[in-house]
């Protein structure tokens, strides 16, 4: 068996576990640029003790570019934990985070993020460059 075969993907606007990436189509080469990446942008995952997204991970592949490059790793780790018991904590993280990156050509934007329920799930985006 291999990892790979475990990450499962689907469309972030019906399945609330697919992480969504926003940032421009098309930057500037050597250009700052803000990345968002969430989880449960059109479904709401929950987000409770017992069922949560513990983190999100970005890659970028350039393109004709065998290798991955890992930009940015994200742990989300208050869901309500407590002494008082499950959900009763007075803090929670909830999975989206913004970054900023630059590129040098284009390629494509992974990401990857990890339900302690239901496993590992994987979205994508191209970035095209100008200038």
């Amino acid at each position: 068996m291999k990892l790979g075969e475990r990450i499962q993907s689907a469309d972030w606007k019906a399945e609330k576990h697919v992480p969504v990436i926003e940032c421009p189509d098309v930057v500037e080469a050597g250009k700052p640029f803000q990345v968002t990446v969430s989880v449960g942008k059109e479904i709401p995952h929950p987000n409770t003790t017992e069922h949560h997204i513990r983190w999100i991970e970005v890659y970028f592949q350039p393109e004709g570019d065998k290798f991955i490059y890992e930009v940015a790793r994200f742990d989300f780790t208050a869901h309500g934990e407590s002494v008082k018991g499950a959900n009763q904590g007075p803090v929670y993280t909830h999975p989206a985070a913004s970054f900023s990156m630059q590129v040098e050509g284009p390629g494509t934007l992974l990401a990857l993020s990890f339900c302690n329920i239901h496993g590992l799930w994987e979205s994508s985006k191209g970035v095209g460059v100008s200038g």
